[in-house]
């Protein structure tokens, strides 16, 4: 299977955005229509990836996590990524429980409409992620090529407001003037509760770390699993940001595994 399209390239500020569905993706894409030197017409589907290839006037197109790599030289990326365990149950309520009828991939994965919890994991597990709908794709298969972080800033949705300032400065410093706080796109889940019940058992939680395992120890290595599961508040931590792709060491020694 050809690599799927993860990255968004403003061609015209040598930004990129590698794209994580489920992780304010849909307010940081209308962020950045912001940057585009004509406003997409009132209706538009802004979230689209028709939209982001094919109707921005050639200003933008969708590109590989490998052709991202290529251009890291060259450019800025970065990326947002999400509490594993709050990602997954995000998407299962909305894709699997919320609508009529999951989207065709996860169809082809063999997820069913309202299928239970721990069902819908064991797919999971005995799909490849090749084959994986890109909701449930783990952020690691998403933002890394083998031990190399592709985005040079990697902020946390947790921290979204502490962290976007600092991608301001960031692009600020590069004449890439962003708006000073995200609008509130898709926001379905409106409180901070724990995600216990979800979560109910160790069997569901090993099943889990199974498949989001890198995704912890790369991302939240900083907290305990039961600090996720609960959905506490993090810790105050920077996002994490580096020039070059020189990742090896920092990756093994937080346990991340290929």
């Amino acid at each position: 299977m050809a690599q799927p399209h993860h990255f968004i390239h403003m061609k015209q500020h040598k930004l990129l955005y590698g794209r994580v569905p489920k992780a304010a993706n849909s307010s940081i894409k209308a962020a950045l229509c912001r940057l585009l030197s004509e406003r997409p017409p009132k209706g538009t589907k802004t979230t689209s990836d028709r939209f982001w290839q094919h109707q921005t006037n050639h200003e933008t197109e969708l590109i590989t996590l490998r052709k991202a790599r290529k251009y890291r030289r060259s450019h800025f990326s970065f990326s947002f990524v999400r509490n594993p365990f709050d990602r997954l149950i995000a998407a299962y309520n909305n894709k699997v429980i919320e609508i009529e009828a999951p989207p065709q991939p996860m169809l082809n994965m063999g997820i069913k409409h309202g299928m239970s919890f721990e069902s819908f994991l064991d797919v999971l597990l005995d799909t490849p992620f090749h084959q994986y709908d890109v909701h449930v794709l783990p952020q690691s298969q998403l933002l890394c090529l083998g031990n190399q972080i592709v985005p040079k800033f990697v902020g946390r949705v947790e921290q979204i407001n502490n962290h976007w300032a600092q991608l301001r400065d960031l692009l600020g410093e590069r004449g890439i003037e962003v708006m000073e706080s995200l609008p509130q796109k898709n926001v379905r889940r409106s409180d901070r509760s724990g995600l216990q019940a979800d979560f109910s058992s160790d069997t569901l939680i090993e099943k889990t770390m199974r498949i989001y395992g890198d995704d912890v120890r790369l991302f939240y290595s900083d907290v305990s699993v039961d600090h996720l599961i609960n959905n506490e508040p993090l810790p105050e931590i920077n996002p994490l940001r580096s020039t070059s792709l020189r990742f090896a060491s920092w990756l093994r020694d937080h346990g991340f595994r290929r």
